[in-house]
């Protein structure tokens, strides 16, 4: 079984020594997340240089922030420094981020993704010269990189599942539960066919929340308040919620919004962290990884700490969950 294990660009951390851990534990890739603070290409750079096997992946970088001919470059550097290792992956991200720490216009995220992604499929290809007219971006008389960059894209809702099966070679859901996924990815599925493309030929890596301690409940509470962060700070989270639990979704979101975080945590039921996470003791998450590869169309789990609880049960979830644990 494939597992992957997915940090965040925060500082403090050791990239190279964390990478190096991962890769002794058996993970199949480590991916960085990005939203502020340290630059996920650079510490994927770093890295890259630390490991020899490990495959490497953004998970995400938006498609706001960076230009399509930023992100080709950023790529093809990575592929070189981890010698054909790295795995793209992109996503809308919010307008939390997109307008509150960028300042720009969270407009038509799923046009713009659909179009940054298109666009580096030519400017990393290797044809001639590149030209490019989209409705939202364009690109004039530069060659392609020709370097080989497979691109992962985080798109929750129907259109940015679309995008997915148009153009990419995986899916990073988060957030949609997994007793939905099956009927998801039939979006994927659909419109990965109008291309003449096999639904096999993408991979599904979700995020999947997963914490592990010695008192099960505690690592439950870790989940819920995973849950209640992003259902109640993100609507594109909420809705992916919502399609599964939409009376919890809203009553975690109005209670997020009013300021009880704890509420908001509470409100997250038992059904729901078994449906949005693992958790429990050692073997206990271990049983539930694997059954979610054997009854779900999960490729490869990519292990999430949840931030609250990344502190106290970071070491022993990595740790636990690791491929050599299995």
């Amino acid at each position: 079984m494939e597992l992957d294990l997915l940090v965040s660009a925060v500082g403090g951390i050791d990239p190279a020594e964390m990478a190096r851990n991962a890769e002794d534990l058996g993970y199949d890739r480590v991916w960085v997340g990005e939203l502020w603070n340290e630059s996920a290409a650079v510490q994927l750079a770093e890295m890259a240089a630390a490991t020899d096997e490990i495959g490497l992946g953004s998970a995400i970088l938006n498609v706001f922030s960076r230009t399509p001919a930023v992100l080709a470059m950023t790529a093809a550097s990575l592929q070189r420094a981890s010698d054909g290792r790295f795995v793209l992956g992109t996503g809308t991200s919010t307008p939390t981020a997109v307008e509150g720490l960028h300042g720009m216009d969270f407009d038509r995220p799923v046009r713009r993704a659909h179009e940054t992604i298109e666009l580096l499929r030519r400017l990393t290809s290797d044809g001639g010269e590149i030209s490019y007219d989209g409705e939202l971006l364009e690109s004039r008389r530069f060659p392609g990189l020709d370097v080989d960059v497979p691109i992962y894209h985080a798109g929750l809702g129907p259109a940015n599942r679309r995008v997915v099966g148009r153009l990419c070679d995986g899916w990073i859901p988060h957030n949609i539960p997994f007793s939905a996924l099956e009927d998801a990815f039939e979006d994927v599925a659909d419109a990965a066919a109008e291309r003449d493309r096999a639904r096999d030929e993408i991979e599904v890596a979700p995020y999947v929340p997963t914490a592990v301690a010695d008192d099960p409940e505690r690592a439950r509470n870790a989940i819920r308040h995973h849950v209640a962060y992003y259902v109640g700070s993100g609507e594109g989270y909420r809705r992916a919620v919502g399609a599964a639990y939409p009376d919890q979704a809203g009553s975690i979101a109005n209670a997020w919004r009013a300021g009880d975080r704890s509420a908001a945590a509470e409100a997250v039921t038992d059904e729901m962290v078994d449906d949005l996470g693992v958790a429990g003791g050692p073997e206990e998450v271990r049983d539930g990884l694997r059954s979610l590869v054997a009854e779900t169309p999960i490729d490869r789990p990519m292990i999430v700490v949840p931030a609250p609880a990344a502190a106290e049960l970071g070491p022993r979830t990595v740790d636990a969950a690791a491929p050599v644990r299995f």
